[in-house]
């Protein structure tokens, strides 16, 4: 890792909703070998599988960060988990967040950390002087997930899709977006901390010119139905300048996750309105297919759902995990470079 010191100790306090404990679903599912234990403040929190360890324990057995594996609405640091954070210090461990709120500009942790010689990592502090976006067509292909919602599987997709090229020899890049993928792949940066008039250029800048066979597959992030994320979404998509999208969405989920009031889109709206606002620096884009989470259905159903959308909406479709990403990639391969 560039910016963090493995092995990892993921600290999910007392979060027993998965949604909000994603970053360290994310890791235990695709870095595996970056994770020596679980700190858990209760046994209602999520259990990862992980064996629980205290901040000292962990140390002892080779940890050398602690890493919040927390995103709550609002990203905030909950003072509950104030004295894991201090112990962690104490033990010799750095400590790593993905929050809005940053490590560093707390006091007594920040003073503790000089203090012991560690790190305070705040994974959403964006590079320095980022250019806003140009707009101007540049060399390689680009895929860039797209969603009906946050948490759909944007991330895995892109990584199950990254995977797949790389298996085929494919040169590919997977370009991390968000938190969790900066820590599994160990570059990239959370775009949604970024200044919004600088978004668009930062994609630019995560995805730039390349060889014309190579493939930047961009880790999407919110989605441009969201009231909330919309602009991180748009300006990503424009930014991006995708030959291809895949639109990603949780089989059963009718309305936005903490947002009630608004419905989840028709996936073919949803197709139409990514395709038509990356036309404005993407005229060619197509859509390469949808990638659905269907764990909340069993195996036949969850196949079957696939293969009926498939059929309607006449595109590629898969689950990252139980189909895997092959016939996305062939989709995309299918097109050679420069059409």
């Amino acid at each position: 890792m560039s910016r963090v010191n493995a092995p990892y100790l993921v600290f999910l306090g007392n979060e027993a909703r998965p949604l909000m404990a994603k970053t360290g679903i994310g890791i235990v599912q695709w870095a595996p070998e970056h994770c020596v234990g679980q700190c858990r403040l209760s046994d209602d929190a999520i259990n990862l599988g992980l064996e629980d360890l205290t901040p000292a324990e962990a140390a002892a057995k080779g940890a050398r960060s602690l890493l919040i594996g927390i995103a709550n609405v609002g990203g905030t640091i909950s003072p509950a988990w104030r004295r894991v954070l201090v112990d962690a210090l104490e033990a010799g461990l750095d400590v790593v967040a993905g929050m809005h709120e940053r490590l560093k500009s707390d006091p007594e942790l920040a003073a503790l950390a000089e203090k012991k010689g560690r790190r305070l990592v705040d994974l959403r502090d964006p590079p320095e002087a980022l250019p806003i976006g140009s707009g101007k067509a540049r060399s390689g292909r680009r895929v860039l997930t797209v969603g009906t919602d946050c948490a759909v599987g944007k991330k895995y997709t892109a990584l199950a899709i990254w995977k797949e090229l790389r298996r085929r020899g494919q040169h590919a890049d997977f370009c991390a977006t968000g938190q969790t993928g900066v820590l599994i792949s160990g570059k990239g940066f959370a775009i949604d901390s970024v200044v919004s008039d600088f978004i668009s250029g930062a994609a630019e800048y995560l995805s730039p010119a390349s060889d014309p066979e190579h493939w930047s597959v961009i880790e999407g992030q919110g989605s441009i139905f969201h009231p909330a994320y919309a602009g991180v979404s748009l300006g990503l998509l424009h930014g991006s300048q995708p030959e291809a999208i895949v639109l990603c969405h949780e089989a059963g989920r009718e309305r936005l996750g903490f947002f009630e009031d608004f419905p989840v889109p028709d996936l073919q709206l949803a197709i139409d309105r990514h395709l038509e606002a990356a036309r404005l620096t993407s005229p060619d884009v197509r859509c390469a297919g949808i990638s659905l989470n269907t764990s909340r259905k069993n195996e036949t159903e969850a196949r079957q759902l696939c293969e009926e959308l498939a059929d309607r909406l006449s595109v590629p479709v898969i689950d990252p995990i139980r189909i895997g990403a092959e016939p996305i990639v062939d989709a995309l391969l299918s097109v050679p470079a420069g059409t």
